[in-house]
Order: structure tokens, then sequence, then C-alpha cells
């Protein structure tokens, strides 16, 4: 029997890899990187490499009949070296990084700074705001958002989207983008009626004093394509608050125009500031076929 300083490399990553996902699950961060739709399939992968670890787990003692079980008779290289050193440091420094990047740096929420990394949420004028590819933006019937792993049989979503028409509209985490994008397309419709939301503080440049916009990221698969949705927002305690802040509005819902686009504004009565939810993002809704 002989040690294989190698294989065990390949073990200690492979335990590193399975740890990091199974703590991504047990802390419930997880959700932060990824759709809760697809956590189950993060658990397959974490459970899969649990299985190779067990597997890898034989091959860092072995006897030199195994190692050339194989060859031809007499063989006496040693298969354990036959990539060169550079190789091998190259390949292990590739999957060294993910985990030094998950273990060693803190996983926050994506904020007003990332915001602006993705380009201008509000319109920049008539022509750009026309010549937006159609496909950017989500459509109701191609993408009907709804957070975490709830699911929704065509009824239930129908009764949800039909709450637009109460006096106060709620923009609950499990309906926001629906209720965001049908007002967005039809923003006379609702103008006049109270609204209820939550999100974080963000301002672009060329906004008033009184002006800001209250904002959440929108996940289709995971961090990496996440989009800002929100409203444009006027108060005249808009000035107090500052980009990231996380606030609860209470307000009515007006027409105005921005650039010469006319989009919904949110008239705020009541803004108060609150702790950042422990899953701040928004999802797209998964239909339950009955």
């Amino acid at each position: 029997m002989r040690f294989h300083f190698y294989q065990f490399l390949k073990l200690i990553l492979l335990a590193a890899f399975a740890f990091f996902l199974i703590q991504l699950h047990h802390t419930g961060d997880i959700v932060k990187l990824i759709n809760p739709k697809y956590v189950l399939m993060s658990q397959v992968a974490a459970g899969v490499i649990v299985l190779l670890f067990f597997v890898q787990l034989g091959r860092v003692w072995q006897g030199n009949a195994d190692e050339h079980a194989s060859c031809a008779p007499g063989c006496t290289e040693d298969h354990d070296h036959k990539q060169s050193y550079v190789k091998r440091c190259v390949s292990y420094l590739v999957l060294l990084f993910p985990l030094c990047t998950g273990f060693g740096l803190d996983l926050t929420s994506l904020d007003a700074t990332i915001a602006k990394n993705k380009g201008s949420l509000l319109p920049q004028g008539e022509n750009a705001y026309q010549e937006e590819p159609s496909s950017n933006p989500p459509t109701l019937d191609e993408n009907k958002p709804i957070p975490n792993n709830n699911y929704l049989t065509d009824e239930e979503y129908e009764q949800k989207m039909g709450r637009l028409n109460d006096d106060v509209v709620e923009m609950n985490e499990d309906i926001f983008a629906s209720y965001y994008h049908e007002i967005e397309e039809n923003p006379h419709k609702y103008k006049g009626k109270t609204i209820q939301m939550k999100g974080f503080v963000y301002k672009e440049e060329g906004l008033d004093f009184n002006q800001l916009v209250v904002a959440r990221f929108l996940i289709t698969h995971c961090v990496a394509d996440a989009r800002v949705i929100g409203w444009l927002s006027e108060s005249d305690q808009a000035v107090q608050f500052i980009e990231n802040t996380w606030v609860e509005v209470h307000g009515v819902i007006d027409v105005g125009e921005y650039n010469g686009v006319e989009l919904p504004i949110i008239q705020i009565k009541e803004i108060n500031p609150i702790p950042e939810p422990a899953n701040p993002y928004i999802f797209p809704i998964l239909t339950k076929v009955l």
C-alpha cells in the first residue's frame, strides 16, 4: 500500500466543496446566490460530491497492483505523476479559487452600487426608451414572478392579480414583480391608488433632491442575471435617506414624466427605515400544473 499525495489533495478539495455547499444550504444563504427553484438541484449536486468523496477515499491508499491493473506486464511507470507539475498546479489553483473566495469573502446582498453598474434604471430619453430590446424585461406571460419555492396554480395566480383592483396595492414579495410589470404597462389604470412596498433606496444621477427610487433585485436564475426594478418616488424626506437604506413606503400612485418618458411615480406619504430582509430578492413565479 502506498500513500498518494495528489489523490489526497483531490479528496480534500471534494470535502471542501461538499462542506461549502452544505453550509450554504444550512444557513439559507444559498438563496442569495441562486433562484430557490434550483435549491433541490444544488442539494443533489452536494450529494453527488459527497458520494465522490467516499469514492476518492479509497484511492488515497492504493497498492502497486491496483495502479498497473490495466497496464501491460512489466509496467513500472508511476501513474500518479503522469501530468507535469505545472499542469497539476494550474488545475488545483482553478479549483482552489472559488473555495478561497467562497470561504474568505463575506456573502453580501446586491445593492445600489451593483445597480449602478448594470446601467440606468430610469429612462434616459424617449428614443432610448423605445429602442430598448423588448426581450429585456420579462413579460407577464413569459415570466410571472414569485419568490422562494412558492408554487401557484393558475387560479391562485389570477386571484392574487385580481387584488390589484383593491383600494390598497400591497407589493408583497410573492407577487411583487407581476404587480410591477402590470402597473408599468398601465399606469393610468392604477393612478390614485394607495400603494405599500419595501425596497432599498437607489439614487441615479440627475434626480432632484426630493426624488429617489425604491428598488428590488429580480433574479431569474442566479445573481449573475439579477436586474433592478423599482419606481421613481417623490418625498420631502428623500434627502434624509442614503443609498442602500431599506425602507417601507406608503404612498399614492401617480403618473409623470422623466426625460420625456411617461412612467408611474410614487407620491410618498410615509417612509420608514427597516432592517434588510433575510432574503432581499424577488424571483419568478413557479406555476403548479395540476
